[in-house]
């Protein structure tokens, strides 16, 4: 049993000063604010551990190398296809490996892992059907971040149903029975993982094959994510083939429950936001990404009035950082309601810190019985000096998070990670092996 004495933390009242948290093995068993100074010291901030609820962990090897000559989210997929296309067994793990640290560096201390790369080239399973998911669970256990691995279930290369081409052939099972088949016999083995369901979107998997994913979530007690909306062509094309938008879709085929999580949600109709209002219904926005594609601007608030319930996630990676994600949730609708304050800085980071929304239900607090997940926030640095605790949400930067504990187990101190020396050499080096 070990205690800490916190500068400041964030509570689930907000944040106090002088707080003493004691931590037995993986869980905190005490709380204590306007305690004296004892224990171990943690100056500055300290926060529960961030969520990422939405990533592909192998787009990181696209950061700045699709933007010259502009170009549109297709252009942008062909390059991420190739990229696909290269990826096995070994360079997968070794990729996530780099950028699982990269997210923990950052305070993320869970990642919902939205897989959709199963199989070998020209869609032949590898003799493990589940070998490219084993990599990530393996990538995840070396760096020590908590993984939701949400199986995609990807059949169609469009919403007219037509087959899967090129590297598309690596993502399908064939029919949605078979998705299911083969991920009952993954055994993840870890107890920092957990397995969910994913519908990659209206798109790639029919209506008529949409309830077996959503059956699947439902009997294993699992997280349901989708992308939903993220191009008006999505909504057009789906509103072509069923006359209904992808959020009516899914709801009639029973997926938008309190258990579900929409991803990125850019483009609903306003029947679309009221679904998800009802259903209690989950919401990952992730601001970084939609704005380096282009996609444009969610209604975050109208979503959140509705009472969908928010988290983020960093997606395609072109930046891993909880307060830029965060930021960005903020900022988007302040450009588009030409207003300040559209989120309090509570609700921000009540949204970062949802490990819920990956199946995680007792992450994500400071609080006694929580896993103890912590996050220590510099507050004496050029960013963040002068801030008030309450304010860090739009102050601070990943560079600025400093220590990072993962079920009671320090993994990053003084901003280095206890396994990873040099993470951005590696990355360069893993990234240029890949492309070449």
């Amino acid at each position: 049993m070990t205690t800490y004495w916190c500068e400041h933390a964030l509570l689930p009242d907000g944040p106090a000063a002088a707080v003493a948290v004691t931590v037995d093995g993986d869980h905190i068993t005490g709380v204590t604010p306007d305690a004296p100074r004892s224990g171990t010291v943690l100056s500055g901030l300290v926060t529960p551990g961030f969520a990422n609820a939405h990533s592909h962990a192998f787009h990181r090897a696209l950061r700045g190398r699709t933007h010259s000559g502009g170009g549109t989210f297709f252009t942008w997929r062909q390059r991420m296809y190739a990229v696909a296309q290269r990826l096995d067994p070994v360079s997968y793990y070794r990729l996530a490996r780099l950028v699982f640290t990269e997210m923990v560096l950052a305070g993320f201390t869970s990642v919902g892992e939205f897989h959709y790369l199963h199989h070998g080239p020209d869609g032949v399973p590898y003799s493990d059907p589940n070998a490219l998911s084993h990599s990530l669970v393996a990538a995840a256990g070396d760096v020590g971040i908590r993984l939701t691995l949400l199986d995609t279930c990807y059949l169609t290369s469009g919403v007219d149903g037509s087959p899967p081409n090129g590297v598309q052939q690596r993502y399908s099972d064939g029919d949605a029975d078979a998705w299911a088949e083969r991920l009952d016999s993954f055994r993840p083995g870890s107890p920092l993982v957990r397995v969910g369901a994913a519908i990659h979107s209206v798109r790639a998997v029919p209506a008529a094959q949409l309830t077996v994913p959503v059956a699947w979530a439902k009997a294993n007690g699992a997280p349901l994510h989708a992308h939903v909306s993220e191009q008006t062509s999505e909504n057009d094309d789906c509103l072509a083939v069923y006359g209904r938008t992808p959020t009516q879709l899914l709801s009639d085929a029973g997926a938008v429950t309190s258990g579900f999580v929409g991803v990125h949600v850019t483009h609903p109709s306003e029947d679309d936001i009221r679904l998800f209002g009802a259903a209690r219904a989950g919401v990952c926005l992730c601001p970084t990404t939609e704005r380096d594609l282009g996609d444009g601007i969610g209604p975050g608030r109208r979503l959140a009035d509705a009472g969908a319930v928010l988290s983020v996630g960093t997606d395609s990676h072109a930046i891993v950082d909880p307060f830029e994600e965060m930021r960005g949730v903020e900022m988007h609708d302040r450009l588009a309601a030409k207003a300040r304050g559209v989120f309090s800085p509570a609700e921000l980071l009540a949204a970062c810190t949802r490990h819920s929304a990956l199946g995680w239900d007792d992450v994500g607090a400071i609080a006694p019985g929580a896993q103890a997940d912590l996050v220590r926030i510099a507050t004496d640095t050029p960013r963040t000096a002068g801030s008030e605790p309450a304010g860090i949400a739009l102050s601070a930067f990943a560079s600025d998070v400093r220590d990072v504990m993962v079920a009671g187990r320090w993994l990053v101190r003084d901003g280095r990670h206890k396994h990873t020396a040099n993470p951005a050499a590696e990355l360069a080096a893993e990234i240029k092996e890949l492309l070449r």
